[in-house]
């Protein structure tokens, strides 16, 4: 989510908790350009978004590296900008991607319009353009937009919630003048340009115009940027005003009247409208654009405008027709207008009473988007592997090693030979890791609880025995050489008795001679062909669905997408239950509209030591993590829903097996973060060295031991069972 200002910020976070009332497992990342808006971020949105940063510049290889950190799965832009690289990257990313409050002001349009030939391409990008109102609408489209892709969407700021109470500092100073005339200005700004209007002098010259009427006056001067406090400061001191400094109030303070409370602290305005007889919305005197009158509205205030709110223009015309406001030319007419108000209870009543409603009466936005956020991100189907400058040479290799690979397949399906027990495979289209491994251990779990006894049989990848076959017992143990370190996974579950062997069916017989399972789950086997299965369970990793869609080693995927049709059955890997991936859905029913699809996601179990082998209670304190992973984002995205604090981190290749040195580096980073504590996975523990634990040390490596599910449990089990009919009962 990119939001550029504090008003942007302060909009986010309704936005932020309806998202979270909806997903609470959502993550959630907010951008910022602006100091005051990161200040302003870290503050109230701590606890509540995943992270907040800084936005890139609109570089592409800024933007790439970002984006594929974050990995999103949509991109929400609030109110103003227009980032062309940004919405290009983020849909060659195949991020969902929306603009939500939009808006184009009098200032920005003519620029729009002149460029809309440029910015025609960019506002193709999003999903949808969803904008304040039905002017706002008008201008996207003479920017460039899509007509169909903009919808009058409401403000955001309608939405915003009461504010919390001030600080106890600032309402004991206001308690304590309570029978005192109260004006608040609100976001005081200088000069647009030379010669027009310093707002902070503006104030200033009518408070002291105001004193003389109403000795009881207490002014709340809150300058909009930070910068501008102690210009305030200064100015206030130069007039002879009593003044009292919010960051320097101390406990029971008390502010002499006529007097100014200035308010140099970010954040904090909101929460005192409610103290407020009068309010003058500066940044409209100033051409300034203007600044969001609804915060003051819905407390209730009578509030002063200037004529510029060029930035918020229809809700300005909406109050003044309405009477909400009162309404002046220049700074001349500001004392006369307070004074106005100051003396006519009445009238102030029922101007704020009429601000009160028109508020309250058009509350919803915040809603809406939330159910479009979710919609997009639903239908978002992520694509992280673009096509980098050798991709030519790669697409002609991939042709090449397509031709191949057909024929080696051809060939071996025509050769297929079946065991006496039924076969599940259970296995993926792509490159690197989507789950198999887990998969395997919980499908072997849920037969083995249905009264059958399952055997997995599996390749071995990287084992360095010679023997054609090896079998393991459940239960019993076998070394990292004999079975590789996949296959350690599956013998450490003891869920089912394990066959490892190239030739899956010699293992597979081996298997039926030795210890007579009802059932074999094949690991990682849709591209073995020789031996044939009951279903082709096919996993799909909802982070990298389909591998960069093209065919290695153009992208990741071995074998093209038209292979899904051989599919019994999908399953959407490290899903979230919040979501039913329509997108993804999608691409699987074009291909295979008949297999089912189900979801899984991989719930953390437990730390295990890896040098005592005993599980462990992890501290909280900051840790370095590693693995050797086909998809080592799959690691990191776990540790951070743990909050784990982890501070540094290495992804080496896939089946690493550790060096001395490498392990040395890991433990002397460790060291010096003060907590000696290094964390990896189940796979990468089988490959390091047995003398791991002296080279760390004093360090101790932890190993984390998962465990899938399949969210959709009943229906899947249903499925399993129809595959796994027990040999006597099958058709012959």
């Amino acid at each position: 989510m990119h939001a550029v200002s504090v008003g942007e910020v302060l909009s986010a976070l309704q936005l932020i908790h309806q998202l979270r009332l909806a997903d609470p497992a959502l993550p959630v990342f907010v951008s910022t350009t602006t100091l005051a808006g990161r200040a302003v971020a870290d503050e109230k949105l701590r606890g509540l978004a995943t992270g907040v940063f800084y936005a890139p510049f609109d570089y592409d290889f800024a933007i790439g590296r970002v984006l594929r950190r974050i990995r999103p799965a949509a991109l929400v832009i609030l109110e103003t900008e227009i980032w062309p690289l940004l919405f290009r990257r983020a849909k060659l990313a195949g991020c969902g991607l929306l603009v939500i409050g939009g808006r184009i002001s009098d200032r920005a349009l003519p620029r729009y319009r002149r460029w809309s030939w440029f910015f025609r391409h960019a506002l193709a990008c999003p999903d949808a353009i969803f904008v304040q109102t039905e002017r706002d609408r008008e201008r996207y489209i003479d920017a460039g937009a899509p007509p169909e892709k903009v919808q009058v969407g409401g403000n955001l700021k309608y939405d915003a919630p009461l504010p919390p109470d001030p600080p106890q500092s600032v309402s004991a100073v206001l308690d304590a003048a309570r029978s005192s005339a109260v004006w608040i200005a609100a976001s005081t700004m200088g000069p647009a340009r030379a010669g027009d209007i310093d707002e902070d002098d503006a104030v200033i010259a009518a408070f002291l115009e105001l004193a003389a009427r109403f000795p009881d006056l207490l002014l709340i001067l809150a300058p909009r940027k930070p910068e501008r406090f102690d210009v305030a400061a200064q100015k206030l001191r130069a007039a002879g005003i009593p003044t009292l400094r919010r960051s320097g109030l101390a406990p029971r303070a008390k502010l002499k009247t006529p007097g100014v409370l200035l308010l140099d602290s970010m954040g904090e305005l909101a929460s005192l409208f409610r103290f407020a007889d009068i309010v003058f919305m500066a940044g409209t005197l100033a051409d300034r654009g203007g600044h969001n009158i609804l915060e003051p509205a819905a407390a209730g205030c009578a509030t002063i405008i200037g004529p510029h709110m060029e930035n918020f223009a229809a809700i300005a015309d909406e109050f003044r027709r309405a009477g909400a406001v009162r309404v002046i030319e220049g700074a001349a007419e500001l004392a006369g207008a307070a004074a106005e108000l100051l003396s006519d209870s009445v009238r102030r009543s029922r101007m704020g009473a009429i601000a009160r409603e028109l508020a309250l009466a058009k509350r919803g936005a915040t809603a809406r988007a939330v159910r479009e956020i979710l919609r997009v991100r639903d239908e978002a189907i992520p694509q992280w592997r673009g096509r980098g400058p050798a991709w030519p040479v790669m697409s002609l290799l991939a042709r090449l090693w397509l031709a191949g690979n057909a024929v080696v397949q051809r060939q071996r399906s025509t050769a297929a030979r079946a065991l006496d027990a039924p076969v599940i495979s259970i296995g993926g289209i792509g490159l690197g890791g989507a789950g198999k491994t887990p998969f395997a251990v919980f499908t072997a779990a849920m037969l083995r609880k249905q009264g059958l006894r399952p055997a997995i049989l599996t390749r071995g990848y990287r084992r360095r025995s010679v023997a054609r076959s090896v079998i393991v017992p459940a239960g019993a143990q076998a070394s990292v050489d004999m079975t590789g370190d996949e296959a350690q996974i599956l013998i450490q579950s003891g869920v089912a008795d394990v066959g490892i062997g190239a030739d899956r069916y010699r293992t597979g017989c081996a298997l039926e001679a030795r210890r007579a399972p009802d059932v074999f789950i094949l690991d990682d086997g849709f591209q073995h062909r020789q031996l044939r299965r009951e279903a082709d369970i096919v996993l799909i990793d909802s982070m990298d669905p389909f591998c960069g869609g093209e065919v290695f080693p153009a992208g990741r995927l071995r074998q093209p997408l038209s292979a899904l049709a051989r599919a019994s059955a999908f399953v959407i890997t490290r899903a979230e239950p919040a979501r039913q991936y329509s997108g993804i859905r999608s691409v699987l029913a074009h291909f295979n509209p008949a297999a089912p699809v189900f979801r899984s996601r991989v719930n953390p179990r437990e730390w295990v030591d890896w040098e005592t082998g005993q599980p462990v209670q992890l501290p909280s304190r900051p840790t370095v993590a590693f693995c050797g992973l086909g998809n080592p984002g799959s690691f990191w995205r776990t540790l951070a829903a743990m909050e784990v604090d982890v501070r540094w981190r290495w992804a080496f290749d896939d089946h690493h097996s550790y060096k001395a040195s490498e392990l040395r580096r890991l433990g002397a980073r460790a060291r010096r973060l003060g907590s000696g504590l290094l964390l990896t996975t189940q796979k990468d523990a089988a490959n390091l060295r047995p003398d791991a634990a002296r080279l760390v040390a004093p360090a101790r490596i932890l190993w984390l031991r998962i465990e899938a599910e399949v969210i959709e449990a009943d229906e899947f089990l249903e499925f399993v069972r129809a595959s796994a009919l027990h040999p006597a009962a099958r058709p012959r």
